[in-house]
């Protein structure tokens, strides 16, 4: 009897010490669920639109997806082959090369002075034609511009002749009629008459009262200094001839921009409004000049003018750069700039990349220099760096550089 009260109160001992202390929690042992990360909606055209509601794009006005953030701490992207192709992703390994800090400059397009022709009257006469009268127009080497009556060239036709018959009836015995010829010949050609014109008149043996005078050379006409039916004298002028197969490239430099460049420098030249791709020319003239109270100088450049397409007065930009050094330096589509700074796409596996922040220095048309965050002989993508940037934010629902310090 003792034994079996001694037992009971154990047991009741046992029983009272687990009942007191901490109150039964009636949800012990439960392990409450994590909370579902909250969705945050985007725009598939401009992915750096990132709401935490439904709405409309600020910038092109699509509604915008929902997407939700993953749980993954990593921040690789994998792609297949199918979406490597379609999004033309391509990768390269970075490189040291040279880079400079590059330099945009308006800058327009003038004649050549040096090629410039002025087309004079070789003689005295009147003018009877003008087959160009109006400035602007091209023309062609060996078009006609006008038509000319000259007692000069009309005795000058005689004289030639004239000399002619002499040398076919007496040139076998006597060479002097041969000089006779050659002499009167080239004064048909010093007042201006072509080769094919002086054989036209051997052949026909009629006298031209008008001669027509042709173009010289290939240009543009700048300048009609005559009118139909004018009286001139010799040497007066007739036309002005622009020859653009070479031009001048003529920019205004400022004081912090003339330090960097010098005659004989090569150059950029991108002409607007036209299809032609940019063309190299080289600095021939550097004239300091002062104007309204401020310094500039004058740089002008030689260019050629492929298949005659460009005409002085176009609009055009000079490119250069100065300051090259020699740096990690990538593609300049290889860099995407946001809100929270500039980062590329590491190729870290066979189509998985991952975004890195990079620290860029100066740039030019193709290349940044990167300062800090690749190193020589990695892999980034190139070209279809921005498709990265979208395909990553509509999968992991954040920025790439989210939660970097910058």
């Amino acid at each position: 009897m003792m034994k079996s009260l001694i037992a009971i109160g154990i047991v009741s001992a046992l029983i009272l010490g687990c009942s007191s202390g901490t109150p039964k929690d009636e949800h012990a042992g439960h392990v409450p669920a994590e909370s579902e990360p909250a969705a945050q909606y985007t725009c598939p055209m401009h992915p750096q639109v990132i709401q935490d509601k439904p709405g409309s794009c600020p910038v092109c006005g699509m509604d915008l997806v929902k997407v939700s953030k993953t749980k993954e701490g990593r921040a690789d992207l994998m792609l297949s082959d199918s979406q490597m192709k379609l999004a033309n992703i391509s990768v390269q390994d970075v490189t040291t090369s040279t880079v400079g800090q590059a330099l945009v400059i308006n800058a327009r397009l003038a004649a050549n002075e040096t090629l410039t022709e002025a087309i004079s009257s070789r003689s005295a006469g009147r003018i009877e034609k003008l087959w160009i009268k109006e400035t602007g127009r091209m023309v062609l080497a060996g078009e006609p511009l006008y038509e000319m009556y000259s007692e000069t060239l009309l005795t000058l036709q005689r004289e030639y002749l004239l000399a002619e018959e002499q040398f076919i009836a007496l040139g076998a015995s006597e060479p002097r009629y041969a000089s006779f010829l050659e002499a009167s010949k080239r004064k048909l050609l010093l007042y201006g008459l072509t080769q094919q014109q002086i054989e036209n008149l051997g052949r026909s043996k009629t006298i031209q009262q008008r001669i027509t005078f042709l173009a010289p050379s290939d240009g543009i006409v700048s300048e009609i200094a005559a009118s139909e039916g004018q009286y001139i004298e010799e040497g007066a002028l007739l036309y002005r001839l622009e020859n653009i197969r070479q031009l001048w490239v003529e920019a205004e430099l400022y004081p912090d921009e003339s330090a960097y460049i010098r005659t004989g420098d090569k150059i950029t030249v991108r002409v607007t409004g036209t299809d032609l791709p940019s063309l190299e020319a080289r600095v021939i003239f550097l004239s300091p000049e002062y104007r309204t109270n401020t310094q500039i100088t004058v740089m002008r450049a030689a260019i050629k003018n492929p298949g005659m397409q460009l005409k002085p007065g176009m609009q055009a930009q000079v490119h250069f750069t100065h300051s090259a050094h020699s740096a990690i330096a990538v593609p300049t589509d290889a860099v995407i700039r946001d809100g929270k700074g500039t980062h590329v796409y590491v190729e870290i596996g066979t189509h998985t990349f991952q975004p890195r922040m990079v620290t860029t220095g100066i740039e030019n048309v193709d290349q940044v220099e990167i300062i800090q965050g690749l190193k020589e002989g990695e892999r980034i993508a190139v070209t279809g760096a921005y498709l990265l940037y979208s395909e990553y934010i509509l999968k992991k629902g954040t920025d790439p550089m989210a939660g970097h310090q910058h």
